[in-house]
């Protein structure tokens, strides 16, 4: 009982320390955004990110959060759909748009010779048509949650239990194989894009780094430029994802095929859960100070 209440504390404090970074990473974009001479697009990839993260902590967290303050016959029936399918909605939004974000930023540094640097967006707004797209995609994926997920309070025994609260029902095999491969395929086709992004990053800053050591050595003054700082950020920021993905699916795997407790498991599992939405304006902010001049190349 006191574990249980302590994990509802710590998800509480992540649930908090997480919405309130975002919101402080949104708000820093949306100024830098309306006073920047031009409308840069990974201030609106931010936005969004931060947005989604929202998302992620208020469905994923105050179910388990709002136990420690009393409320213990929360969510109802039809607060579990809601939760569940914001939750599986959220996760797909964040994969989506992390893997946006490092590729924008690695045509964006990209050397003006580079065939990479006629992808780069016009404008801001041609950014729009992808949210739209992840919105879309992700919406038709969580369907199948509607129907499958309910609450605890039904008590009914054939129910897969998903946390204290909403329990999964049995699904048929043809919405399995319908829905399995789509979250499959969109989780291989964004971190495909967003490792190779990474790697094209990771090049271009080692012979950044390697020009530097020739002008050290030259005994010439040389300043990173604000873009490539940006990029160490970003490449930082996709190193917490992929961690707490990977670390997330490890542990669900773990879960499903445990036999034994998994209360104590299951709230490690759920802190990973969390992680990315907590922590990942927290790498933004200490990295940068929420990077306000730092995403646009000249």
């Amino acid at each position: 009982m006191e574990l249980n209440f302590l994990m509802e504390v710590i998800f509480l404090f992540m649930t908090v320390l997480g919405t309130l970074g975002n919101i402080s990473v949104s708000v820093n974009n949306m100024i830098s955004w309306w006073r920047g001479p031009e409308k840069k697009p990974v201030h609106l990839i931010l936005i969004h990110l931060a947005f989604t993260n929202i998302m992620i902590l208020l469905a994923k967290g105050l179910p388990k959060t709002l136990p420690a303050l009393g409320l213990r016959n929360f969510p109802g029936n039809i607060g579990c759909k809601i939760f569940i399918y914001l939750q599986r909605v959220a996760r797909g939004l964040s994969i989506c748009t992390s893997g946006l974000l490092t590729v924008v930023q690695a045509i964006i540094i990209s050397p003006r010779t580079s065939g990479w640097r006629r992808l780069r967006p016009k404008s801001a707004w041609h950014i729009l048509p992808f949210f739209l797209f992840f919105w879309i995609l992700n919406a038709l994926i969580g369907m199948n949650l509607i129907h499958s997920v309910t609450s605890t309070s039904l008590n009914i025994s054939q129910f897969k239990s998903e946390d204290g609260h909403c329990y999964f029902m049995q699904e048929s095999q043809k919405t399995k194989w319908i829905v399995l491969p789509l979250m499959v395929l969109r989780d291989t086709v964004f971190q495909g894009a967003m490792g190779a992004a990474s790697g094209y990053m990771v090049l271009l800053l080692h012979k950044h780094h390697q020009h530097v050591l020739y002008l050290q050595n030259s005994k010439l003054l040389y300043r990173t430029p604000p873009e490539l700082r940006a990029a160490q950020s970003v490449l930082l920021l996709m190193l917490c994802f992929v961690f707490f993905y990977w670390a997330d699916c490890a542990f669900s795997l773990f879960l499903s095929l445990s036999i034994g407790e998994k209360s104590f498991m299951g709230s490690i599992q759920k802190f990973l859960a969390l992680g990315y939405a907590t922590f990942s304006p927290v790498v933004l902010i200490h990295r940068d100070g929420l990077l306000p001049e730092c995403w646009h190349v000249e």
